[in-house]
């Protein structure tokens, strides 16, 4: 063990913040119910103590997986909060993270200290543990900023989406309506989305053609300058 001094010292967590679109388009944000005290039974992010033989994105996908039954996702650091008291337990530092993910392509497990997990519209959500709020309102508002520079929207949508689709994200994460002419023009005219020889089905509308997101030319693109801005 490495030599410690005789003095109190904060411990330290790391917390999940994973956005997913549902079929209906609605953003959601995966919570946990806690199984032991502090909050017992109240919901609360996904997230732990970091153990001594790990890194903190190790320990946040193990407390991830261990939690939800989520896992192989990407996890990108989003912020350190430590302001005192917001632990009942002892003086805690925690580095959140944030994901996006499809979230039908992910079955939810509850397992270890949360009783139950499930995903939350971020409409209508409950009261959240410790400080849990605020770093869902930072993460969010780190979506909203990042979404507009960068296409990582495509992770929340099915591999083949409509154009209606990409503008509903859009208008779902940034919390406004967007002109329909202007957001279509702007994004086809990135050739960045193939167009597919198929259509939506089972909808009651006219069936729409379906399109994908050409991440390779993408990551061409990216390196050589290129500036994706919606």
């Amino acid at each position: 063990m490495p030599h410690t001094y005789d003095y109190p010292r904060p411990g330290l967590t790391v917390d999940c913040v994973v956005f997913g679109l549902d079929e209906q388009i609605d953003l959601k944000v995966l919570l946990i119910q806690r199984q032991i005290p502090p909050f017992q039974h109240q919901w609360a992010l996904p997230g732990g103590f970091v153990q001594m033989d790990e890194s903190l994105e190790d320990a946040a996908r193990r407390e991830l997986q261990e939690e939800t039954g989520v896992q192989g996702i990407f996890l990108e650091q989003l912020y350190t909060f430590g302001d005192l008291g917001r632990d009942p337990r002892d003086r805690i530092i925690s580095v959140a993270y944030y994901a996006l993910i499809n979230l039908i392509e992910y079955p939810l497990q509850a397992s270890t200290d949360a009783e139950d997990a499930a995903w939350y519209c971020l409409k209508n959500l409950p009261s959240l543990a410790f400080d849990h709020t605020q770093i869902l309102k930072q993460a969010n508002q780190r979506l909203q900023g990042k979404v507009r520079y960068e296409p990582i929207g495509f992770e929340l949508l099915p591999q083949k989406f409509t154009l209606t689709q990409i503008q509903q994200l859009y208008e779902t994460v940034l919390g406004h309506p967007l002109d329909k002419r202007n957001f279509r023009k702007k994004l086809l005219k990135m050739d960045l989305l193939i167009p597919l020889d198929e259509q939506q089905t089972g909808v009651a509308h006219r069936a729409a053609r379906l399109y994908r997101f050409d991440q390779s030319k993408y990551e061409r693109l990216r390196q050589q300058g290129f500036n994706f801005e919606v």
